[in-house]
C-alpha cells in the first residue's frame, strides 16, 4: 500500500512530504484549495501522461516520488525480476518533467519507462474519479465493469483476438477469391524481381565494406607513400623521434638519480617511448600488407555498379536493397497462402471456430456474474436510500458475434421509475445515477486485489443521512485495505479513520497549495466548517463533535488497548 509521497515543485505545490497511514483517510478543504492535485501528482507517479503544465511557474523541474510497501504482492515482485528492477519490499516509483514538458521516470533508482510505472501501479492503485458515474452510461464501460469484477478481462482480451484473427482470414479469403488474377500477375512480378536480386547475392552489411575497400584501393599510393614518411620522421631519419626520446630518456634517468623530482618526468618520457614504439611496430606491419593492386580495385567497381544499378531501378538506396528483398519475400509468402483458396477456407473455419469457443467461456461467466452483480448491487443500493431499486446486468445477443463476444451489456435498473427494469440512461435521475456508480464502484473495489483504493469526489450529489451511508462504506473498506477520499461532505469525513486538510495561500503574489494532517481537534474545526455558515459557532462545533463522536470513540479505544 501506499506509504509516503514526495511532491515538488508541481502545479502549486513548493513541496510536500506525506506518510499515509492504514485504513480510511478523508482529503477535505475549501474548493480550490488544490485538494485533487495530491492525485494528478500520484497519477504522475504512476505513468500518467506528462506536460509542461504541471511544473510550478518559475521552476525548472516538478518532481514526484511514490513509495508503496509490496512486500505482500508476489505479482509485483515477480514483475520487478521480470524487469531487472531490484525487488525490494518498498517500492520506489519517481517521475520527473522539466519545463519543456520532457519526463523521466525511475523504478526504485533504476530508468524506467511511463508505460513500466503504468504496469506496476496497476496492482498498486485503483482510482474512481469525480466523474465516474457519467461513463456508466457507455455500453463499453459497463462491459468493461462487469468484466473486471467477474475477473473475465484477460478472457475478455483473448476473445477480441480471436475476433479480429477471424476477420482477417475472412477477408483474406475474400480478397483471393474476388481478385485471383491480379494476385497472380503481382505474384509473377514478385518472383521475378526477387529472382534478380537472390542472382545480386548482396548481403545486408556488403555496401559499407565495399565503400571502405574502394577508398582504400584507391587511395593505395597515397596511403604507402603516407605511412612510409612517418616510418623516416619517427624511426628511419638520421634525426627520427625515436633515437631523440631514447636520447632524453636515458639523460633522465641518469639526472634523476642526482634530484629525485625529475623522476615524475623521466617516467612519462618512458611512456612515450613505449607508445611511440608500438605505433612504429604497426607502422611496419601496415607498409607490408597495404599495396596496389589495381585489378581487385576494378573488380570492387565493378560489383559496386552493379549493385547501384539494382538501387537505381527500385529506387532505394544501395544499402536498403536487402530490406527490400525481405519484404518481398514476406509478401510472396502472403501471396502464396492466397493461392491456396482450400487452405484459407480451412483457415477461415478454424478461426470462427477458436472465436466460439472462447466467446461461449466469456458468455458463461458473463452470465454467472450478471446475476451474482444484479443482486450485491441492489443491496448496496437498498443502503444508499434507494430501498426501492432493482439492479440487473443484462446481457444482449449480439448476432454474428462482435469483438467483445457475443453479446453486448447493459446495466438496467428498476423500480425507480415503474415496476419494468429499463437501461441505466433512461431511467436515473443525476442523484441516483451518482448513487448507482458509487454502490457500483463499492462493490467492485471489495472484488479487487489492489491495496489501495482512491475515491475522487464519487460523493458528488448525495447529502445528509446517504452521505454518512457513504461514509460507513468507505470505512468498512478501510478495514480491508487502504482507502484515501477526496470529498465536501462532512458526514463522509467524520468516518474516516484519519484526516487531512488542503489548504491555499498567496504571499508576494505567489499562490501556493498545502496539506497539514488534523488532530482531535482540528478534525472538529474543519468538520464544523464542512458544516457551513459564515461564522462557526458552538452549535456547530457541537454538531461537528457529534459526527465524530464515533471514530473518536473508537480511536480512544484502540490507544487504550495499546497502552494494556
Amino acid at each position: 500500500m501506499l506509504r509516503h509521497l514526495t511532491i515538488r515543485d508541481f502545479v502549486i505545490v513548493d513541496r510536500l512530504e506525506l506518510e499515509f497511514a492504514d485504513g480510511f483517510g478523508a482529503l477535505t478543504g475549501e474548493t480550490g484549495a488544490g485538494k485533487s492535485i495530491l492525485i494528478d501528482a500520484l497519477t504522475l507517479a504512476l505513468g500518467e501522461r506528462a506536460d509542461a503544465g504541471v511544473v510550478r511557474s518559475g521552476c525548472e523541474k516538478a518532481e514526484v516520488a511514490a513509495t508503496f510497501a509490496v512486500g505482500g504482492l508476489p505479482p509485483v515482485l515477480a514483475w520487478l525480476s521480470a524487469n531487472d528492477f531490484d525487488p525490494d519490499e518498498d517500492l520506489l516509483l519517481r517521475r520527473i518533467v522539466d519545463a519543456g514538458g520532457r519526463s523521466r521516470a525511475y523504478i526504485n533508482g533504476s530508468p524506467a519507462t511511463a508505460q513500466q510505472l503504468r504496469e506496476v501501479g496497476e496492482w498498486l492503485v485503483d482510482i474512481h474519479g469525480q466523474h465516474a458515474h457519467q461513463s456508466l452510461l457507455r455500453s463499453d464501460a459497463q462491459r468493461a465493469l462487469l468484466d473486471a469484477h467477474a475477473g473475465l478481462s484477460v478472457l475478455a482480451r483473448d476473445v477480441a483476438v480471436a475476433f479480429r484473427a477471424w476477420r482477417e482470414a475472412e477477408q483474406l479469403l475474400s480478397a483471393a477469391s474476388a481478385d485471383a488474377e491480379s494476385l497472380l500477375r503481382e505474384r509473377q512480378q514478385l518472383e521475378w524481381q526477387i529472382g534478380e536480386l537472390n542472382a545480386l547475392a548482396f548481403a545486408e552489411d556488403e555496401w559499407a565494406a565495399l565503400d571502405v575497400e574502394h577508398r582504400r584501393l584507391g587511395h593505395a599510393a597515397s596511403l604507402i607513400e603516407g605511412a612510409q614518411f612517418a616510418l623516416g620522421v619517427l624511426a628511419e631519419d638520421e634525426a627520427a623521434c625515436e633515437r631523440q626520446i631514447d636520447s632524453v630518456a636515458t639523460r633522465l634517468s641518469g639526472l634523476a638519480e642526482y634530484d629525485p623530482a625529475l623522476e615524475e618526468v623521466a617516467a612519462l618520457v618512458h611512456s612515450v617511448q613505449a607508445e611511440l614504439s608500438e605505433a612504429v611496430s604497426t607502422l611496419r606491419r601496415y607498409t607490408d600488407r597495404v599495396d596496389l593492386d589495381p585489378a581487385r580495385l576494378a573488380e570492387v567497381e565493378r560489383r559496386m555498379e552493379a549493385v547501384m544499378n539494382n538501387a537505381r531501378k527500385y529506387r532505394v538506396p544501395p544499402a536498403e536493397l536487402p530490406a527490400l528483398l525481405a519484404g518481398w519475400r514476406q509478401r510472396l509468402a502472403v501471396l502464396d497462402e492466397s493461392a491456396d483458396l482450400a487452405a484459407l477456407e480451412a483457415r477461415l473455419a478454424s478461426a470462427h471456430q477458436v472465436f466460439l469457443a472462447k466467446a461461449g467461456e466469456l458468455s458463461g461467466g458473463r452470465q454467472r456474474a450478471a446475476a451474482e452483480m444484479g443482486r450485491a448491487v441492489s443491496k448496496i443500493m437498498h443502503q444508499l436510500a434507494l430501498a426501492a431499486g432493482r439492479f440487473e446486468v443484462g446481457l444482449v445477443p449480439v448476432a454474428g458475434g462482435a469483438v467483445y463476444g457475443l453479446e453486448q451489456v447493459e446495466f438496467r435498473v428498476g423500480g425507480l421509475a415503474g415496476l419494468e427494469a429499463k437501461p441505466l440512461a433512461k431511467v436515473a435521475s443525476g442523484g441516483e445515477l451518482s448513487r448507482l456508480s458509487l454502490a457500483i464502484q463499492v462493490l467492485t473495489s471489495r472484488a479487487a486485489s489492489v491495496p489501495t483504493l482512491i475515491f475522487d469526489e464519487v460523493d458528488v450529489g448525495i447529502g445528509g443521512g446517504v452521505a454518512e451511508i457513504v461514509g460507513r462504506l468507505l470505512n468498512e473498506l478501510g478495514g480491508e485495505r487502504q482507502v484515501l477520499c477526496v470529498t465536501h461532505l462532512p458526514q463522509v469525513a467524520a468516518q474516516a479513520d484519519w484526516q487531512w486538510q488542503v489548504s491555499k495561500s498567496t504571499c508576494a503574489g505567489v499562490t501556493l497549495s498545502a496539506i497539514a494532517p488534523l488532530d482531535e481537534n482540528g478534525r472538529v474545526q474543519e468538520i464544523a466548517r464542512m458544516l457551513g455558515g459564515v461564522e462557526i459557532t458552538e452549535i456547530t462545533l457541537q454538531h461537528a463533535r457529534e459526527l465524530l463522536r464515533p471514530m473518536l470513540r473508537a480511536a480512544a479505544g484502540q490507544a487504550t488497548l495499546g497502552l494494556d
